[in-house]
Formats: structure tokens, sequence, C-alpha cells
């Protein structure tokens, strides 16, 4: 698990300096170009970049093991980390459909060279970098992704647009794209942030059906019932299982010992790295009674 982090690190790392160096050539180019859809774009890189060195903040920091502070370790500062990204992400997105329609109503000409040229370079970065963020896992990783994939888009139009204007002079096609393209990318985060959310407020990780691991462990032999089952995910890729286990009045020490290996096996399987068990008898009354769940 430690070299997941580490390499999660490293791509964010390496996103980083790639869409921070970009970003201000993009505001050159822009510039240059007269260009609002490269403009767009540098003002959601430079969102990007900041969003990065967040993330990249925030997960070298979700490294850390548990202490006083955080006996469960450091992992859900990943997940606050894509509910950031996830913030800059729509805010950003909404700003360039504001300026975008402000353009559209005042179509300007742009540089259709200027903007092709820089075009292949925004699509090769961009892509690059959003295939390396894409290799993390967890939640973090993949909100940074949708950045990026949201700008390596944004050069796709701009490369189209940028063709169409070589030869007639529809300059309404810029801000248009830009428009389309954010539409797009909000309709997508949105959903990113919905599950983000739901494991923020240690909701059951979608991966993972609570009643089939139910199901599993009271097909266990020994096993008599079982209540009180909670999953909850430390950063979406790392999840934790609690459970009130009943056994059955005769069992003995090697039936709990055999218990705990399926049950181990089982955690294994669903990504559950902290588990934890209380074993009850038939005849015993349960601890967490008042809040008994069938």
């Amino acid at each position: 698990m430690p070299h997941t982090h580490n390499h999660n690190e490293k791509n964010l790392q390496i996103a980083f300096f790639l869409n921070f160096a970009f970003a201000i050539l993009e505001i050159v180019g822009g510039y240059l170009t007269n260009s609002i859809a490269i403009m767009a774009d540098a003002l959601h890189d430079i969102g990007d970049s900041i969003t990065l060195a967040v993330s990249w903040r925030l997960e070298k920091l979700a490294e850390k093991k548990g202490d006083d502070k955080y006996s469960y370790g450091y992992k859900r500062f990943s997940l606050l980390s894509a509910l950031i990204g996830a913030g800059i992400l729509i805010m950003g997105a909404i700003l360039v459909i504001g300026e975008s329609v402000k353009r559209l109503q005042n179509p300007q000409p742009a540089n259709a060279r200027g903007m092709l040229l820089l075009s292949f370079v925004g699509i090769l970065v961009n892509g690059f970098a959003a295939f390396r963020a894409g290799k993390g896992k967890n939640l973090n990783s993949q909100m940074i992704r949708w950045h990026l994939i949201e700008d390596a888009l944004g050069w796709v139009a701009v490369l189209m647009v940028s063709i169409v204007l070589s030869f007639w002079d529809f300059f309404f096609l810029d801000p248009l794209l830009s428009i389309l393209i954010s539409i797009f990318v909000l309709f997508n985060v949105q959903k990113h942030l919905k599950k983000t959310i739901n494991l923020f407020l240690q909701g059951v990780p979608d991966s993972i059906q609570i009643k089939e691991i139910e199901t599993e462990i009271l097909a266990m032999e020994k096993v008599e019932g079982l209540h009180h089952t909670h999953i909850w995910s430390l950063d979406g890729e790392h999840h934790v299982l609690t459970t009130h286990i009943v056994l059955c009045l005769d069992s003995k020490k090697e039936d709990i010992r055999k218990i705990k290996a399926k049950v181990k096996s089982l955690a294994e399987k669903n990504d559950l790295v902290h588990t934890t068990i209380e074993f009850e008898y038939l005849e015993e009354d349960c601890s967490m009674s008042n809040n008994h769940e069938e």
C-alpha cells in the first residue's frame, strides 16, 4: 500500500509541473492569438495547478500511518483533496461558460495558425498528464484525471476550431465549443463529487455489496447470527469493516480461529484494510443491544 501512495504522489507531481509550465505558455499564446478558448483553458490550467499542488501535498500527507490524532491514519485527506479539486473545477467551468457567453454574443477574430500550433502541444501535454494521474485508484486521482481530461478535450476543440477558421470566418465556434466542453466536464464531475461526498459521510463504497458480505459470513460454520455490520471507506480505495458475529454455543477456540481466517480472506478480496470483529454467544447480551440491528 505505501508503494501505491508513492506512485499516486509521483504522478501528481509530474502532472503539476507539466500543467503549471504549460499554463504560462497558454497565457502568452492566448493573448497573442486572441482566442477565448485558449485563455479559458489557461484559466482552467491555473486552477488545475493549484488543485494539483494541494492534491500533491494532501496525497503525501495521506501516506502517514495512524497516530494519537488520527488512529486510522491520514488516508481520508485524499478524499478532502478530491472535494477541493471538484469545487475548483466546478467554479472554473462556470466562470469559463460566463466568459464564453459574452464572447459568443460578440465574436472576435482569432489567429488560426497560432491556435493550431498550441493545440497540438496542449493535447500532448494534458493527455500525458491525464494518463499519469489516471493510474491512481483513489478518488483524488480520478478527480484530478477529470481536470486534465477537460484540458485535453479543450485543446481538441481548439484544434477543430483552428482548422475551420483557416478556411471560414466562423469565429463563434471558439466560444461555443468552450461552453459545450465545460458543460460536459460539469456533468462528469458531479458524478465523482456525489461519490466523494458519499464516502466522506462514511457511506458504503459502491464497489461493495454489504448484504453479500453478510451472507458469506453467515454461511460460515458455527456462525449463528450477525449484526452491527458497518462498512465505510478511508479514501475510496481502502475500506473498513466492523461487525458482531454470534457464535453457536458449542463453538471452540479452533472454530473462532477458522472464522477469523475466513473473514480475513473475505476482507482482502474486498479491499478491507481494517477489520474489527466482536464475537458473541447466543446466551450473551450484545454490548450494543440498545441499538441492536438484526
